[in-house]
This record gives structure tokens, sequence and C-alpha cells, in this order.
């Protein structure tokens, strides 16, 4: 059974100065007061242009991004390669609203397939519906096109067009792409789109990934759901599962609106629906292929116990671990070093527009129970470890 404590294998690549920043940071936001006042410091420092940027790249923009740009997160991407570790570039700017903006990060994105059809370092692609369309509109869309007034008929035809220019990039350059579930009030309609372009472009093998936040009861059995169609039309099932990343957005807007909340009664709920939708893939891996974007190590090590039980490949490349870079190396790392494919997520752009993604990241650490924990109790065995080594 694999282990998880080995935070030389884990901080490897790390040099001291790194695992400083890095144990100051997951201190600050584990408390949810300093992340609160971070957030609202850096919006009220850029509404008055305070030169903040330097600061916020030295700090949590260098612990989580690649880069501001594809070539600029080149160097992230090797240095992660030599731990046996690949790429997913995550072009991460938010709240773009006018359709100019959306072309450009279609192109972009698109810049990221053909990156990841020169490297065998980045297997992935992925991009979020609601980055390239207008939010209302998808959020209208999710209640039926069939109710779409004129305007945002034509905007969703748009939106059809511009997700299957990015699925057809990746099925000529044989490049998966993964497409980022969201918020519930427009995951309909992800959905809808993710199946049509599954339909189309995984006939072969898995081009299109959906995605499936598990802390939802209601996704094993759309999971189910989705493979009966996928068996009964003939292509391929892309899923990567994750936990979720909206859960205290979930709640709040399901308290407000007076309707039941989407999220699980329990962690230990969300726990047992991910660790049977990993099963449930394995199970069907003739059909299936499976990323586990997962930062619990029981998670982890249930899958890496699963490919053994079902007489699969460590490497097969139908089954991923992955994620987030800067968090749970040392889950990341050990996984790779025993020859499991693994990838980190490697978000890149300008540091203003990948601010909202950063202050996610952060509520997120203090909202995990356990995560950020983990993290510095991880580091500071490592940092103990060193010490204890230098005075050999």
């Amino acid at each position: 059974m694999i282990s998880f404590e080995n935070t030389e294998i884990a901080f490897k690549s790390k040099s001291t100065k790194d695992l400083k920043r890095a144990y100051w940071l997951f201190k600050m936001v584990s408390k949810k007061g300093m992340v609160k006042f971070g957030k609202w410091a850096t919006i009220i420092a850029l509404k008055l242009r305070l030169p903040i940027d330097g600061i916020i790249k030295r700090t949590i923009f260098k612990q989580f991004c690649g880069g501001i740009s594809i070539t600029d997160s080149s160097e992230t991407s090797k240095e992660l390669a030599e731990f046996n570790i690949k790429t997913i570039l995550d072009y991460s700017i938010e709240g773009k609203t006018n359709e100019e903006d959306f072309d450009a990060t279609v192109n972009e994105i698109i810049k990221t397939i053909r990156k990841a059809k020169e490297s065998s370092s980045t297997p992935f692609a992925v991009f979020k519906i609601s980055g390239i369309c207008d939010f209302n509109m998808l959020e209208k869309a999710n209640q039926g096109i069939d109710k779409l007034t004129e305007g945002y008929t034509e905007n969703y035809t748009k939106l059809i067009q511009r997700v299957d220019a990015i699925c057809a990039s990746a099925d000529e350059a044989n490049v998966p792409i993964f497409i980022d579930a969201e918020e519930t009030w427009i995951q309909d309609a992800i959905d809808l789109i993710a199946e049509q372009m599954s339909a189309k472009y995984n006939q072969k093998a898995a081009i299109v990934f959906n995605t499936l936040q598990l802390y939802r009861y209601d996704r094993l059995i759309f999971f189910k759901n989705e493979l009966e169609k996928a068996k009964r039309d003939g292509y391929k099932l892309g899923m990567k599962l994750v936990r979720g990343a909206y859960m205290e957005k979930e709640r709040a807007r399901a308290k407000a609106n007076g309707y039941k909340s989407p999220i699980q009664a329990s962690k230990e709920a969300t726990d047992n629906d991910f660790n049977a939708g990993l099963r449930f893939a394995i199970e069907n891996i003739d059909t299936v292929s499976l990323c586990a974007g997962t930062h619990n190590e029981e998670s982890a090590i249930i899958l890496t116990a699963l490919l053994t039980e079902f007489n699969i490949k460590s490497d097969d490349n139908r089954v991923y671990f992955a994620q987030l870079l800067g968090m749970s190396d040392h889950i990341s790392y050990n996984l790779a070093h025993k020859n499991y494919n693994v990838a980190k997520y490697v978000p890149y752009g300008p540091i203003k527009e990948v601010l909202p993604y950063l202050i996610r990241r952060a509520e997120e650490n203090t909202s995990v129970a356990g995560q950020t924990s983990r993290e510095l109790s991880l580091i500071i065995k490592e940092q103990k470890r060193r010490k204890l080594e230098s005075r050999r």
C-alpha cells in the first residue's frame, strides 16, 4: 500500500525558502478572519490602483500559479516533469462579459491544446463554459433552451460554436479536454453541452471529459445514467471526479431562495459517493476514462487499490490522479514516485485577472476541514527533517 508520509519525496522539489513561503501562506489561510480581511483589502487596493502586483506575485501567485502566460508557465511544467508529474494548463481568468473577450479566451484555450500536443508532459487541456459566454444567458439556458429569448438564443448558438471549436481542436490534436463543473444553477446546461460533445467526439476514445462534483447528492446517479447513454449510443465516457468548489455559495443560495440544498448532508456522504464513483469508473473501464481530482489521501489510496484489484497498470492512460499546483504535494509526488499517472492543474493568466481564482483557493482551504492543518503539519515535518539532516 502506498504511503503519503514521506515528506522527503513530497517536498524534494522545494527549497527551504519555498517551504517557508508555503508555511506562512497556509498559516494565514487557516484563519477565516484573515482570509476575509485579505479578500477585502485586495479588492480595495485594486480599486485604488495600489501597486500590489509584486506582493501577490511573490506570495500566493507563486504558490498556486504557473505564470502569467503559457510561455511563462513552462518552467513550472519542466520542474514538475522532473518528478514524473504532468501539467494541465488552466487559463484561469474569470468575470469576462463581452463577445471579444470570450473569443479571445477560446483562442487561448486552443493554444493550450496545441501546447499539449507538442509536449508529452501536458496530457490534458481544460476550460470553463462560463468563461466563454454570458453568465446570465447560461443561467437562462439552464431552465431550458426552448425558453431562451431571441437575443439569448443567438448567444447560445455562439457558445455552442465556441465549445465545438475547442473540442474539434482537442480531437484533431488527440488531447483530452476537461469541461469544468460549476454552480448548480448553470450546471444542467453545461451537462447537456458536455453530453453533446462527448457523443460527437468520443467515438474512439474519451476526448471530451465532463466533471462531477460529488458533494452534490445527485451526481452518482447522474454518472450511472451518463454511462448508460454512452453505452447505448456507442461512445466513450470521460469523467473527472472532484468533491467540489462552491459548497458555501451553494448552501447560502439555497437558504436565501428557500429550496433544498444540493449539497450532501455530511462530509462522510460526500466521501462515500466520491469513492463509490471511483469504483464505478474502474468497474466500467472499458467505456470510462477517469481523472480523480482529489486532495483526499483515503480516496487516492482507494483508487490505487482498485487498480490492483482489477489488474490495471499504474500508468494506464485511462486513469489519472490530479491535484492543484501548490497543494497536496505529499499525494502528487508520492504517487508519481510509484509510477501512477499524476497531473497538476497549473493555473496561469495576468495577476489581477487570476485573483478571483486565488481568492477561491484561499476560501476553499478554510472551508475544508483538516486540509490546511494537514498541509501545515507536513511542511513542519519536512522542515524538522531537513534541520536534523543538516546537523549530521
